[in-house]
């Protein structure tokens, strides 16, 4: 099959990845869209696990304050570059981590966080990466970081978090 240049836009537009690495997931694909996405989405997540150790010092404070003041969320996003801080896509996940955290009260970012006499009994729902995200209960948090970071190139973490609420 052809692979023409508006399938590869389509494709782009819809995963956020770039010219060639569509066209070869089309090619790859023999141009079924749903499956060069998920060539794509398992490239995006083996890029993303190669990113993982790579130094956080640039980022984000985000704030979040639901409707009538009385729940609010303040969370330390990181990346690598100061660029990549100011992009539409990492901008667009902090806040949605802010309204996360606000929304689903997580006491720790990852399992590795919880004290080692809490571990056995730890619920997935009080750790932020294990949560369900709240815009769309199929994927998990962590998931939707691993979405933004191939799509930027750069390793994204959550260093710490602080929710408000005035009823507790």
């Amino acid at each position: 099959m052809e692979i023409t240049a508006e399938m590869v836009k389509k494709l782009r537009m819809k995963t956020g990845a770039g010219i060639m690495a569509s066209k070869k997931a089309l090619e790859d694909s023999n141009g079924d869209f749903s499956k060069a996405e998920q060539v794509l989405q398992e490239q995006g997540l083996a890029l993303a696990a190669k990113k993982a150790g790579r130094d956080t010092s640039e980022g984000v404070v985000q704030s979040y304050i639901h409707t009538g003041g009385r729940i609010g969320a303040l969370v330390e996003v990181k990346c690598e570059t100061d660029f990549v801080a100011r992009t539409k896509e990492f901008l667009d996940l902090s806040k949605n981590l802010a309204m996360q955290i606000a929304a689903m009260n997580p006491v720790y970012v990852d399992r590795n966080n919880v004290p080692d006499d809490e571990k056995d009994d730890f619920s997935s729902e009080k750790i932020l990466l294990e949560q369900a995200f709240i815009r769309d209960q199929s994927l998990t948090v962590e998931d939707i970081i691993k979405e933004v970071v191939s799509k930027v190139g750069e390793n994204i973490i959550i260093s710490k978090f602080q929710r408000f609420d005035l009823s507790s």
